[in-house]
């Protein structure tokens, strides 16, 4: 299939851009080359971060004493020793923004807007730390957050960053067991939740969880209750917020940390067993955050930075490091699909967004809808569109390309385990449909066969061979490294495996097929799952769909099963399954034609929206429910009664 460019970059973008004045600066032979660039980045790990070191100014209370020790070991590499600094500092200088700018707009459909400036920013962080030294939060606490996308979380996750302490946030909509299978391993002192919340037009209060959460951490000293759904809210043996944000002239000071002094704790999916937390520093999270908005994203003084997000992903930690390069952030909490898919559309407008991401998923939804948005908003101000959560479909881009308003399309892909994206966009490449333009810098991204040798054209497992400042410090309570080591570097000795499928073209130019435990293969013929979904999810008649492999024994081609659900207004019939077996054959290979297509329900997906085929498939297998996922991990565990029914019919 012919490339297809949808999008050039202007002629001056290496002379306007960041990454073009980057370049400029540290490595003049290498503007209007992004790939020497890139080059550079990984076989001189030691410049480039040396150079995003002193790009971003860091304001480092003691100096390193080297860029990086054991530059080959991974894990093991220790990166700028003897440094030491604090994120929140970095976060709320300004960067560009001036005191009285707005630096925050927070939109929510529980109550109005708002919108702080940086000034009033850094007077509520203020507030908060001086609330949390209060209740005796020091240095190396863990705090917990049980608090949706808005101003407050923020803040108290700079406050906390403040003073050293250990943020940990789970959205609202985590069922109970969800976030106490997260945060029983860690060991919270300081719990901070809302009462309730409000879901497009659904009231939905959180004082049962809060109360069953409270129960099953008994590490926790105090709860701060935040009156959301309703003001006046008040909890038996709980603080108001008020009463954690009295003022009583304490000032905001930042705790000077080691570069690889824990920051937040992340968390892996936990379909299975427990779910992984994932610890990252201070130092790294700067870096590559600074890095990645700034010299990827072009994000600067004068954007405003949205990504639909809630704060139980790492979308939410990426977006709020917009301050970092100086741009407003836009924070939503609610429902994206309510009343309708334009609410996002919308809210761009409302707020004059310059950068707004959201996921694929969304996208193609809007695409499915047919919406048109770049006529019923005024989106003058929208300069670029982000997506990721799961591969975009050429059909996507294009969708943006023709109706969001000849904006590139920024899709990016990497991951909760390095909080960023080692794939993605550049504002000097241009944008071709199903594509992600190149590597991030800094990363040293390779495509594995199955003996471990690099090759380009050709698809592999995704590997990184070099380290980053952003891998994890470690997960918390792996005192000896063994599970860390195990989830990452038990495949290829020093080589981190991430589990997606890639291809990496001559040119640079990636395309993620999906996770490489998903993979379709049937007699040789090897498909990523998201290359069966393009074709799929294409059909107006589709809402979505998941595909499962049951593999015989013998190796035989086994059975591929298709799982569908309908666009409104659309049935399921012989027209339609004839279609899609029609198409997939033409389109992929007659052995990708499924032996079965089934309509369901509903589609199960992590708590950050990506489909769960393995679980669907050990179900198949015979697995209990209970087995073969982790409700608690689960947006919809719902879901899986339909698949458990339909697997018993056909025993």
């Amino acid at each position: 299939m012919a490339r297809e460019v949808i999008w050039q970059p202007p002629p001056d973008a290496w002379a306007t851009s960041r990454i073009g004045a980057f370049a400029r600066r540290y490595r003049p032979g290498a503007e209007g080359d992004y790939e020497a660039l890139l080059q550079w980045s990984v076989a001189e790990p030691e410049e480039f971060w040396q150079a995003v070191w002193d790009d971003l100014d860091v304001a480092a209370h003691a100096p390193p004493r080297r860029v990086l020790d054991q530059p080959a070991n991974m894990p093991g590499a220790s990166w700028f020793p003897g440094a030491t600094l604090n994120y929140a500092e970095h976060m709320l200088r300004g960067n560009g923004l001036a005191a009285a700018d707005v630096a925050v707009v927070s939109e929510s459909q529980t109550r109005a807007s708002r919108a702080l400036t940086l000034r009033e920013l850094r007077e509520s962080v203020r507030r908060v730390a001086a609330g949390l030294h209060r209740l005796g939060v020091s240095r190396g606490d863990r705090v917990a957050a049980y608090l949706p996308n808005i101003d407050e979380a923020l803040v108290a996750f700079l406050a906390t960053a403040s003073i050293g302490a250990v943020w940990s946030s789970c959205a609202p909509e985590f069922g109970t067991r969800s976030v106490l299978d997260r945060w029983t391993q860690i060991e919270p002192t300081v719990l901070l939740a809302i009462d309730g919340y409000r879901y497009g037009d659904k009231d939905i209060s959180a004082l049962t969880e809060l109360a069953e959460i409270r129960a099953g951490l008994p590490s926790l000293q105090h709860t701060v209750v935040l009156g959301y759904l309703d003001e006046t809210a008040a909890v038996d043996g709980a603080l108001t917020w008020d009463e954690l944000v009295a003022d009583r002239g304490e000032e905001l000071r930042f705790e000077a940390l080691p570069f690889d002094h824990p920051l937040y704790i992340l968390y892996s999916s936990g379909t299975t067993g427990l779910p992984k937390p994932i610890v990252h520093g201070h130092g790294g999270i700067l870096l590559e955050h600074y890095k990645a908005l700034a010299l990827q994203l072009d994000l600067g003084g004068g954007d405003r930075f949205f990504w639909f997000s809630t704060t139980g992903w790492m979308m939410w930690n990426f977006l709020v490091s917009g301050l970092l390069v100086g741009s407003s952030v836009v924070l939503f909490d609610g429902n994206p699909g309510h009343p309708d898919l334009n609410v996002l559309w919308a809210l761009f407008e409302r707020t004059q967004t310059t950068w707004a991401g959201v996921s694929a998923p969304f996208l193609m939804a809007c695409r499915g809808a047919d919406l048109h948005p770049g006529i019923d908003h005024d989106l003058k101000a929208l300069r670029s569109v982000g997506s990721t959560g799961a591969p975009l479909p050429a059909a996507g881009f294009h969708w943006v390309n023709d109706e969001v308003g000849g904006v590139p399309v920024a899709s990016i892909s990497g991951g909760t385990d390095v909080c960023s994206a080692f794939v993605g966009a550049a504002p000097v490449l241009p944008v071709v449909a199903g594509e992600l333009p190149c590597r991030q810098l800094g990363w040293s991204v390779e495509s594995f066969d199955g003996d471990g040798r690099p090759g380009r054209g050709r698809e592999g497992e995704l590997v990184i061979t070099r380290p980053a400042p952003s891998m994890p410090v470690g997960f918390w309570g792996d005192d000896d490294g063994s599970r860390y080591r195990d989830a990452y570097f038990s495949t290829y000795e020093g080589v981190w495996r991430h589990g997606d499928w890639i291809t990496i073209a001559e040119n640079g130019a990636c395309v993620i097929s999906g996770r490489s435990d998903a993979t379709l293969n049937r007699g040789g013929v090897r498909l990523g799952t998201s290359d069966f979904y393009a074709v799929v999810e294409a059909d107006p008649a589709v809402g979505t769909a998941v595909v499962v492999h049951l593999e015989d024994d013998d190796g035989g081609a086994g059975e591929l099963l298709l799982f569908v659900t309908l666009a409104e207004g659309h049935p399921f019939d012989d027209q339609l399954v004839a279609r899609l077996r029609q198409e997939l054959r033409r389109q992929l290979s007659p052995r990708h034609a499924p032996d079965v297509i089934v309509e369901m329900p509903d589609v199960p997906r992590t708590l950050s929206g990506k489909k769960l085929e393995i679980p669907i498939k050990r179900i198949l297998r015979g697995a209990p429910p209970e087995v073969a996922a982790s409700a608690g991990a689960l947006a919809n565990p719902e879901s899986l009664a339909a698949y458990v029914a339909w697997a018993n019919e056909r025993r």
